[in-house]
Parts: structure tokens; sequence; C-alpha cells
């Protein structure tokens, strides 16, 4: 076998063959530099393996694949029903390998194997079999002006898609990209986040067996500020999609105007939960908890600032202290009981510490957590849950996404307050509100500004809804039937039937 792949043992004790690659034309390559990365067992500090890291050279190499695909009739003219089919394929062939795909994602990046297993990878396939029944159903519409006109439109693939998805759900934000992007007849070139690439490469692995043309689909690892930077950059890219920091985003907006390519990013957030005085106390702790601690905290829509109406506010942080000693079981991902694995990196891990010691600094009250959590054999990027109470609007901690196990709780009086308050960001992705009066549950969630809310749930999203944020939170409508919108152009024809000069 060449170092083109490597057998790997996971500590479940499950064997694969993992590729180091970079998948460009249906087959795994070397980097033409040579150079690589390697992935990190956050459990542990562990190494698990090197992969190639590709280089501007290297996505030269991959857009001109995909732009070669993009024009191939055996993609470009292939029946709508075909392409249905070959996603439906791939989405299975994801379902026979799903526990490999699970067990290299926690193993990469520290995420319960239970959550791997059945949220992710069971997000995974319903993203590409949803997009898979929708190959077939793009279309346009005839528009009546007069009889000396048929004017009409017709919905066309963008072209070369690039797309850069982050560390926290690699597998399910590629999903949430291939699935609409290919359905609709584009080709991709896909870089994964450097800090996670194991399991995207292993389902490039299958992209050959699905029956995808060479060159549809390229996927390759690399640093965000090379080989990132390079797709983005990229003139003959006809759109860039990205997921990650805001910071990052902003970035990639000043390198895609290059060629003013088509562009959606989903970033950053700091989203509020309201909890008013007549909610449902115990629900509104136990979406609470979900709504920031799924994940490691590792989610963009988590909601992070717990705003809590006056009159229950005592009982709501006891209850909510509680319940997260109990149901936050920190410990080995890969076994059963364990609800919150290791920060994906060293990096991550320490960003998180060094809030905890800003929030103690500025006077906000620490009462569960705020250190590294060590009883999981010593090593690891563990971070015990961390709530902060009493916290003031100005603090660092209430404005900044700190995107860990890390929670703020502050009181309001009023329901304008709470409007304000929780309005009063640079970010607008989600937003959660927990109330028994349905009228006053429709009207906050109008005025909240934010992409998403949800009204007694938190972080409940749905692969047929549309997710995306206002403000600098992102550009563009990800999932649901208006991800399709964010990978067409809609070209309108006019046709003379009998106006003559």
């Amino acid at each position: 076998m060449s170092d083109l792949f490597v057998e790997l043992k996971a500590p479940n004790g499950h064997k694969y063959k993992q590729p180091r690659g970079l998948f460009i034309n249906n087959e795994f390559v070397a980097s033409q530099s040579g150079e690589t990365i390697t992935s990190i067992n956050p459990s542990d500090e562990s190494e698990i393996a090197s992969v190639y890291a590709a280089g501007p050279e290297d996505v030269d190499k991959a857009v001109a694949a995909a732009r070669k695909a993009f024009k191939d009739p055996s993609w470009r003219d292939m029946d709508t029903n075909a392409r249905s089919d070959l996603l439906y394929k791939f989405a299975q062939l994801i379902e026979q390998h799903r526990e490999t795909l699970a067990t290299i994602e926690t193993w990469d990046n520290g995420k319960p194997y239970q959550v791997s297993l059945n949220d992710d990878l069971g997000e995974v396939i319903n993203t590409i079999k949803y997009y898979a029944g929708y190959a077939n159903k793009i279309h346009g519409q005839v528009i009546d002006t007069s009889p000396a006109k048929l004017a009409y439109t017709v919905r066309e693939p963008l072209g070369v898609c690039g797309q850069i998805i982050p560390w926290n759900f690699p597998l399910a934000m590629a999903a949430w990209k291939l699935g609409p992007a290919l359905c609709t007849g584009n080709t991709v070139v896909l870089k994964a986040a450097e800090q996670t690439p194991l399991s995207i490469l292993y389902l490039a692995s299958l992209v050959k067996e699905a029956g995808f043309p060479p060159g549809v689909i390229n996927i390759i690892n690399g640093e965000g500020r090379k080989a990132g930077a390079a797709l983005a950059s990229h003139l003959d890219v006809d759109k860039i999609a990205f997921t990650g920091s805001t910071a990052t985003g902003k970035e990639i907006m000043k390198m895609a105007a290059v060629n003013m390519k088509n562009i959606t990013l989903e970033t950053g957030g700091k989203s509020p939960l309201l909890v008013f005085d007549d909610a449902e106390l115990d629900q509104a702790v136990k979406w609470s908890h979900v709504g920031i601690m799924y994940n490691q905290g590792q989610v963009c829509t988590a909601t992070s600032r717990i705003l809590v109406q006056e009159g229950i506010y005592d009982k709501f942080v006891e209850a909510f202290k509680e319940h997260v000693s109990k149901a936050s079981v920190v410990g080995d991902p890969f076994k059963d009981d364990t609800f919150q694995g290791p920060q994906v990196t060293k990096t991550q891990f320490e960003r998180v510490l060094s809030y905890i010691e800003a929030g103690k600094s500025d006077g906000a009250k620490l009462i569960a957590g705020g250190e590294a959590f060590k009883d999981v054999g010593g090593k690891g990027f563990f971070i015990a849950p961390t709530i902060f109470t009493d916290v003031k609007d100005n603090m660092k901690i209430y404005r900044e996404e700190v995107f860990g196990p890390f929670v703020v709780i502050s009181s309001f009086k009023t329901e304008e307050e709470a409007i304000e308050r929780a309005n009063d960001t640079t970010y607008g992705l989600g937003a959660a509100l927990f109330t028994q009066d349905i009228t006053k549950a429709h009207r906050v969630a109008r005025l909240i500004e934010a992409g998403m809310v949800w009204i007694n749930s938190s972080n409940d999203s749905d692969i047929r809804v549309p997710f995306g944020g206002v403000k600098q939170s992102g550009i563009g409508r990800e999932l649901g039937e208006a991800g399709l919108e964010a990978y067409t152009n809609r070209k309108a024809i006019h046709v003379n039937l009998g106006t003559r000069l």
C-alpha cells in the first residue's frame, strides 16, 4: 500500500484504511510540495495520522478538474433522475460506512461517539437524501407578458463551487454544502478544516464508488491561510461557501471580491436565550443546557447568553446549575454515558480558559466549572462545564463568542428590556425564548434580530428548514429549499413571437 493510505486502529478497536492524500479527479494524490499536517486526538493529545496539505498549486489542479467536469456532458447533461439516483446511492454508501465515519469523527474531533453515530451521521445521510429528492425538481417558470412574447426562466448551476468547512461538525457541514451544490449540477472543490481532516477524506473514498464522474467532487486538506485563501481568491471559482468565524468570513469576502464570486457565509454567534416568568421552568432549564453544552459548546448557534426574568431568576440559576452537574458528564468520548468530550484542539482549550480568567477579572460570579477537567486520564483538552452569573452587558464574556461549555446568565425586568439586550450584539444567528403565552412568544420572535428563533426549545434545527443569520453572523441561507437558491442562477429567456421592427 502506498503512503496515500494508512491502516489505523481507533480507541474503540475499529480498524480501517485512512486516506492521506488530496482527492482530485476521483483519485488520491500527494500534495505537490509534499507538505503534511498532523491530526491530534484531543482526548489524549496523541498523534493520529498526518495527511497531505494542499498549496496553491494543488488548488489550481483541483479547480481545473472541477471546471473540466462542469463542462463535460457526462455531468452537465446528466438526466436529473440519474443525478438524483447518484446522490441517493452516495447516501446509501455513507449509511453502510456509518460506524467507521462516526469512529473517525469522534477520534479526530472529540465529540461523543453516540453523537457522531446518531446525530451527525443521521444528519449527513438525511441531508444527501433530501437533496437527492430535489435533483429532479429544479425548474423555472413561464411569465405571461403578451401574445407577442414568450418569456421564461431556467435555473442554472453556478459552476465551480469552493466550499470551506469548519472543525466542529466536519461531516455534517460537508453534507450541508455538497447536497444542494450537486443536486443543482455544480462541481465542487471542498476544503476540510486543518484540525479535523480525517473523516472528510474517508468520505471522499466513497465518491468514486457512488459513480460520480471524475472532477465533480474534489476534496483537499490544507491550512486556511494557504489552501483556503487560494480557493477563495481563485479566478476560476464561481462561488465560495464558508462556515467558520466572523473574522475569517470577512477575509474570505475580501478575497472573493477579486472576481465578484457568489458567496454564502455562516459565521459567528452570541445567541440569546430569554426565559420569561411564565415559562415552564423544568423545560427551560433542560433546553438551556442542550442549547449551550451540546457538542462541547462548539456550536455556532449555541444559546450562550441566558437572560432570565427577575421573578424566577434565582430559581432558574439553582435548577440550571443542578441539571448541568448531573447531565454534563465529562469523559472519554467513546464511552456511552459521556455527554461532553474534549475541546477540539489545544488552541480552543486555551481560548476557553482565557475567557474564564476574563470573567473572573471582570467581576462576574463563577458558580460552576471554571477550570480544566483532569479526571479523564490526566490528559486531553477537557474543560469543566462553566457557568457565570450576575454578568453585565459590557463584560467581555457577555459580548464575545467563546465556543466552549461556557454560559453567562443575567436577569431582566421587562419584555422590552429583554428584547433590547438580546439585540445588543453584532451577531444575529439564532435566539431562543421560553414562555407559555403564545401571543408574547410570536411578538418577541418577530422583534429579535436573528436568522432563526426557537420558541420553547433551543438549537433543535432541521435540515428541511432554512439555516443562517443576519448582521455579522452571515450572508445567505443553507438547508431546506432555500439552500438551492445559493447554488443556482435564474436565467431569463425572451422569445419574440411577433414584434417586428
